[in-house]
């Protein structure tokens, strides 16, 4: 089981994780969209394509491009569309890498 979390909140979990580039990718329907909101922000990775962004919200405190999705990555990284990825302090925990 994979955990994500930030300023002491569970964000996602989920046993189906996906990793790429040392990322560990969430399904979206794992996380706890009562602690997300889109975000403006776009970049561009050469193989994957262009990744949009969520903030992380939690207890009023908020973590701006905290996670980040590929709504639709190029297909050599077709593995990750629907799949969310965090960095910026939030942590993640797979029970299942040793």
């Amino acid at each position: 089981m994979a955990e994500a979390t930030w300023n002491g909140q569970v964000l996602a979990e989920s046993d189906d994780i996906v990793y790429v580039e040392g990322n560990a990718y969430f399904p979206r329907e794992a996380l706890k969209k009562e602690y997300f909101a889109e975000s403006g922000h776009h970049s561009i990775c050469p193989w994957k394509g262009r990744a949009s962004y969520l903030d992380v919200v939690v207890n009023g405190d908020r973590n701006e491009n905290a996670a980040w999705y590929y709504p639709n990555p190029s297909p050599v990284a077709r593995k990750i569309k629907d799949r969310v990825a965090f960095w910026k302090g939030v942590e993640v925990k797979d029970s299942t890498v040793a």
